[in-house]
């Protein structure tokens, strides 16, 4: 229970569908199964009631709030909704006082702090001692690394539990039960298609409660009918902003559209490559996926011709992990024009192909024994490792001794283009092959 209680006139304000919604229990819960699921353990945790301080990790509308009161109604404690926005020092040492006078009669309290980033090290500071000696448990939640935004201290006194954006399934099966619950629209006839719910999730970006307030405009604003509200398509594009909204990211649209981002890139067409980035993006795909795919892109289709795509490439992954949609677009698209524009190689890509090809159809191919490891003194008897050179015992840095199984002796995988950086790896790797061949010959 929270401390707040509501006045005449907010008695009689609906309140809003994520809120009607929220799950009284675990079983109502949504998402997490990694620390949820049957035998996990934050649900042994809060089944057991060995409820310590904690602090959830994760992004906006993934349930940290709904967990903790989910935990403090099974533990019949009393729940304290503080805010790090609103509340300060004088704040916090008359809850904890109150904390401290029921612990005296038996009372558990659950200080819930949201966006406990937000607080400053002094007003962190003035947990801690309530902490230690249990007068409160707290469970924080943030949306940034509590590594860095939470003092050490108080960060080695409680457990870290990771939660993850929801997948698009967990959300269109909560927008489902919006549909039929009671405290949602369960008393309403509301005709609404599979696709647009799928489309609405898809918006969200794992955010449930996103999710659940646009479901309820696109309803609010629907169609009436007597007594049926039918949702139509026009209807979720207006509520969105976004009449690209009902691109299917599992559908053929989806891949079309990275097909032709990644096709630009490889035809070294910025301005196409940045559209095609945009389109994706408005229609609410996952900057991640996209960012995974201009990574792979980098060594498949640049590789060695310039190295540092690839750096690049990472870079606009962690900027996408890190900070979320709008803001990474840009990082985005920082990576996608160095990748229109840098020299072009499949040289790394063809290589592990063709020694793929290799690989699974001689599996049995024995380690020479030259390279083999020789930790015991049987491997040594059994001449593992005999005859080894250790290439930087040589002025060159080079050795004629032979690496590849002898029914490979001699294959070429990787086959530089030329281009780029490449080109002068091309001439070392031509001025390697010969030295290996005239020393070959000089055996």
């Amino acid at each position: 229970m929270s401390d707040y209680q509501p006045t005449l006139f907010e008695s009689n304000v609906p309140q809003p569908l994520a809120e009607r919604l929220r799950p009284r229990d675990l079983d109502e819960f949504c998402g997490q199964e990694h620390l949820l699921g049957e035998g996990k353990i934050l649900r042994k945790i809060i089944e057991s009631d060995a409820v310590g301080s904690m602090i959830f990790w994760g992004p906006p509308g993934v349930g940290k709030t709904t967990l903790a009161r989910i935990i403090a109604r099974r533990t019949q404690a009393k729940f304290v909704d503080f805010s790090a926005v609103t509340s300060g020092i004088k704040e916090i040492k008359s809850v904890m006082e109150n904390a401290e006078n029921d612990r005296r009669y038996g009372r558990k309290t659950i200080l819930f702090v949201d966006e406990i980033h937000r607080f400053n090290k002094a007003q962190q500071d003035a947990f801690l001692p309530y902490v230690e000696k249990g007068s409160i448990i707290l469970i924080g939640a943030t949306t940034e690394n509590p590594s860095f935004e939470v003092n050490g201290a108080l960060l080695s006194r409680c457990k870290v539990f990771v939660l993850h954006a929801l997948s698009t399934q967990d959300i269109v099966k909560l927008l489902k039960r919006a549909l039929t619950d009671e405290r949602g629209f369960g008393g309403q006839q509301i005709e609404i298609a599979d696709e647009l719910l799928e489309a609405i999730a898809n918006f969200a970006n794992g955010d449930a409660r996103g999710a659940l307030s646009t479901l309820e405009m696109a309803v609010i604003n629907g169609e009436s009918d007597g007594d049926k509200i039918k949702v139509t398509s026009e209807t979720v594009e207006q509520c969105t902003s976004r009449k690209s909204l009902l691109y299917d990211k599992k559908g053929e649209e989806h891949y079309n559209l990275i097909s032709a981002l990644h096709k630009s890139m490889r035809n070294s067409d910025p301005d196409a490559a940045v559209y095609w980035l945009a389109r994706m993006l408005e229609a609410g795909e996952d900057p991640i996926y996209i960012a995974r795919r201009v990574t792979r892109f980098a060594s498949e289709d640049i590789g060695l011709a310039d190295p540092r795509a690839l750096s690049i490439a990472i870079d606009a992954f962690e900027a996408c992990r890190l900070i979320g949609m709008p803001e990474c677009s840009v990082h985005l698209t920082q990576a996608v024009v160095y990748m229109s524009l840098a020299p072009k190689s499949n040289a790394l890509y063809m290589a592990y192909e063709s020694a793929k090809r290799d690989a699974l159809t001689m599996l049995s191919e024995p380690v020479p024994l030259v390279i083999r490891n020789a930790p015991t003194k049987l491997m040594k008897e059994l001449d593992y490792g005999k005859g080894y050179q250790y290439a930087h015992d040589t002025a060159e840095k080079l050795t004629n001794m032979q690496c590849l199984p002898d029914s490979l002796e001699g294959k070429r995988y990787y086959h530089p283009d030329g281009k780029g950086e490449e080109a002068e790896l091309k001439e070392r790797l031509e001025r390697i092959l010969e030295w290996k061949k005239r020393h070959k010959r000089d055996e």
